[in-house]
């Protein structure tokens, strides 16, 4: 079993450097290879689940040391939590690798994306399984450098762009991040997850381990989307290519919910303070991505948002879990269901909205209006997944979403926790709105150009039998999941919630009984009154000119959100790019004026010039009285001696040329030295690095 870990990690590495070498030679064969490595991923997720059936309920399942890597080693483990998210993850790239043979037939850079899509799946293996945070950060570094490819992947301004942002926000994160394990490993001297709770508790200065949990979260809560760094979300998905935004929003979010669960459930564990904080920052991701997304006329875009507003209601139980303390079934099962849940739905919509990308290569809702109206399997797909997402009953997500609100109601605490309630069912009635938005646009409503609408609707082969599996298997797992909630939901939460350290698996929750439907019944009657009075209303407009001839022209979605409400162009890149640097150089000039005026001042007092008889114009003292005294032989020998034959020179001057050469002369020997000096230093720090990482 132990063999099995190391293989889940590594096996994907090795199969994407093979695809690679393949696809140079052979495209066919590369992607052949490339469905082999994630399916065979896959069945070696299911072999281990298989073998650990009888250890579910167990802390610790299998524990893998790696010795001499990185110093530390690398230290891997496997609990029922790892076990569902392993077979999440290697689900999603098995599902996604099938889709990418069709998506990427007319695309640049496939050897490239086949490459980076294999390495970020051993990469993320390697965040679920580790054992201590130092491998997770490893693994989780590794992670962010190879999925930015997948954002850049069409080398367009946009996706450059986008890109850029995402790296920048996971690379400013992973340095915050460090810092918090370098303060978490001084204040209790180790990084292993499982004896976290031990060694906090003997910790004395608990701001230290405030302040290296805030740096932490910094660093997850950046690559889970959390506000207010979710700003590469809604600009990385709509760029990156659809298989790639499965996974950016369905597992890679998931990673950094990881993070946070792990730093919640041991460092903070039944902490109010933390709670209230995680609390607050779940509530303004949950609205705040739902309200992006409603006004959003972009399909993958509304996606991105959607996933915001999900991680922040998963955050949501995350906080819920700290402020509840032993008693935080509901919350933990809440939060670990609604993970699962997101993750599969957001596999199922990103990859039909590729699947309509790669038929009329267009996101807008206006150019892609009516695409689905003919074609009952993609209707049957995306409804399963708009469903599910929307907290519709006999969905999963209604489950997850009433664990999480249950979870709330129980907690009570007067106005404040209200008011969490009620932007609780908001926001799931925003999000019923926006996927109603969605299933209408693309296969109720017809397209403005009857041509275009024509084009659609006899368009039959819009996706391959390979596609097709990928989708309908996705949409079948996802249904079959949510609707046996007691029988399947609530056994695979009894096996995850040791991660968060409840023993007890808490009460059996009616979820069907009158007050869970009654609740959400008000999502889904906010939803409607949304939809029908604000999108409808406010957020369509009718062409200028066919509305003046009042020929009934279709009305068309509007982007009604503010150009210039954009946090990272109002906010970060002005700060970043120019306001810190403005700074950073106004101090330094001021720093290097200092230094000169300091100088000056010395100069002219303390080490003052002291004054000279005469200004030499070459050499020095020495040369210059050695050269007079040869000047007085040479005359003296010119009167006596060399009166035939006298002679001319000027010591003076030969003496201050010889000795420019000679001053020269060591100056390029000081040169040399210190070049060498400079090598030397140069290869000490490899050697050091060589023995601190090897």
């Amino acid at each position: 079993m132990n063999m099995i870990l190391a293989i889940l990690v590594f096996y994907p590495f090795l199969g994407g450097l093979l695809s690679y070498l393949t696809g140079r030679y052979r495209e066919d064969y590369r992607n052949y290879l490339a469905e082999f490595v994630a399916v065979s991923e896959f069945a070696l997720a299911v072999l281990l689940a298989w073998m650990s059936r009888g250890s579910l309920g167990a802390e610790t399942i299998a524990q893998l040391h790696i010795p001499e890597i990185c110093g530390f080693g690398l230290d891997f483990t496997l609990d029922g939590f790892r076990v569902i998210y392993s077979l999440v993850a290697a689900l999603m790239w098995m599902m996604t690798t099938l889709l990418s043979g069709e998506y990427f037939r007319h695309h640049d850079n496939k050897n490239r994306f086949y490459l980076f899509l294999l390495l970020t799946l051993g990469a993320t293996m390697g965040v679920f399984l580790s054992a201590d945070l130092y491998t997770t950060f490893i693994f989780f570094e590794v992670m962010s450098f190879t999925s930015y490819v997948w954002v850049a992947q069409e080398e367009n301004a946009a996706s450059l762009r986008a890109a850029a942002t995402y790296l920048a926000v996971a690379v400013i994160g992973g340095l915050v991040m460090l810092m918090g394990l370098f303060l978490l490993y001084h204040a209790v001297g180790t990084l292993e997850i499982s004896e976290l709770p031990e060694a906090v508790r003997a910790c004395e200065d608990k701001n230290v381990l405030y302040a290296a949990g805030a740096c932490m979260l910094v660093g997850f809560g950046a690559k889970a989307g959390a506000f207010p760094l979710h700003i590469w979300l809604p600009k990385a998905h709509p760029v990156a290519p659809a298989p790639a935004s499965a996974l950016l929003s369905g597992i890679l979010t998931k990673t950094g919910i990881f993070g946070i669960l792990v730093i919640s459930s041991n460092l903070f564990l039944y902490d109010e303070a933390w709670g209230n904080l995680i609390l607050g920052i779940g509530v303004l991701t949950m609205f705040g991505g739902a309200l992006l997304a409603v006004f959003s006329i972009d399909l993958k875009r509304t996606l991105a948002c959607s996933s915001m507003s999900q991680i922040g209601f998963i955050l949501v139980g995350v906080g819920m879990q700290g402020l509840l303390g032993e008693e935080n079934a509901l919350a933990v099962h809440g939060t670990l269901l609604h993970m699962v849940n997101h993750s599969m739905i957001k596999l199922v919509l990103f990859m039909a909205a590729g699947v309509i990308f790669m038929n009329t290569h267009a996101l807008n809702l206006n150019e892609i209006r009516g695409f689905g109206r003919k074609k009952p399997l993609l209707k049957a797909i995306f409804l399963v997944g708009a469903l599910a997402i929307g907290g519709i009953p006999l969905f999963g997500g209604y489950i997850s979403k009433t664990l999480l609100h249950e979870s709330i109601v129980e907690y009570g605490g007067g106005w404040v926790m209200r008011a969490v309630e009620y932007i609780f069912l908001f926001s799931g009635g925003l999000t019923v709105a926006y996927m109603t938005k969605l299933f209408a646009a693309i296969f109720v409503e017809k397209n403005a150009s009857a041509e275009v609408q024509r084009k659609f609707d006899h368009m039959k082969g819009y996706m391959n039998g390979q596609s097709t599996f990928a989708l309908a298997g996705s949409a079948v797992l996802l249904l079959i999941w949510g609707l046996f909630p007691h029988t399947i939901m609530d056994r695979a939460a009894a096996i995850g919630q040791g991660l968060m350290h409840l023993e007890e698996e808490g009460h059996m929750v009616a979820y069907f009984s009158f007050q869970n439907l009654f609740g959400g019944a008000v999502s889904i009657g906010i939803g409607a009154v949304v939809y029908f009075l604000v999108i409808r209303r406010y957020l369509m407009r009718t062409e200028g000119e066919k509305a003046r001839k009042g020929t009934g022209a279709c009305a068309a979605y509007a982007d009604a959100w503010p150009a210039w409400l954009d946090l990272e162009n109002l906010i970060y890149r002005p700060l970043l790019l120019q306001f810190l640097p403005f700074i950073c150089g106004v101090a330094c000039r001021i720093a290097d004026s200092f230094v000169d005026l300091s100088v000056v001042v010395l100069r002219r007092t303390i080490y003052s010039d002291s004054p000279l008889p005469h200004e030499r114009t070459e050499g020095n003292a020495f040369t210059e009285r050695a050269g007079k005294l040869l000047n007085g032989l040479q005359g003296l020998g010119n009167r006596l001696w060399n009166r035939k034959n006298p002679g001319g020179k000027d010591f003076v001057h030969i003496l201050a040329v010889r000795y420019e050469e000679f001053t020269e002369t060591n100056k390029i020997i000081r040169r040399s030295l210190s070049f060498g000096l400079m090598l030397f230093g140069i290869g000490l720090c490899l050697t050091l690095v060589y023995i601190i990482w090897w």
